[in-house]
């Protein structure tokens, strides 16, 4: 069965399009950064260690933090379950990537 392989591709598409959107207009990285602050106080325990790694990668800058979320690796999988860059996309945006998107055979 490729269902979490098309999921674990899916989600990598998505994030190489905000990071991409993101370097088009990076005060949009703002964005990813409210969401942690806002997730600090807020997101299960079992979700902290992510939330320090991509804190610590958006004090590491931009480029890292991007490049962090395009990365295709096991880290970076189990990193994008816990995104920040939610609310970069428009709701229209990710419509029309969740309409068009087709996995790789």
């Amino acid at each position: 069965m490729r269902f979490h392989q098309d999921v674990d591709q899916r989600s990598l598409a998505l994030h190489r399009l905000v990071a991409d959107k993101i370097r088009r207009d990076p005060a949009l990285f703002n964005k990813v950064r409210q969401t942690l602050a806002r997730w600090r106080t807020t997101v299960c325990a079992s979700s902290q260690p992510y939330l320090q790694e991509w804190e610590h990668l958006a004090d590491s800058g931009l480029e890292a933090c991007l490049l962090a979320a395009e990365e295709d690796s096991e880290r970076a999988r189990a990193l994008r379950q816990s995104s920040p860059f939610t609310g970069v996309l428009t709701h229209g945006e990710r419509f029309t990537f969740l309409k068009t998107w087709r996995p790789k055979p």
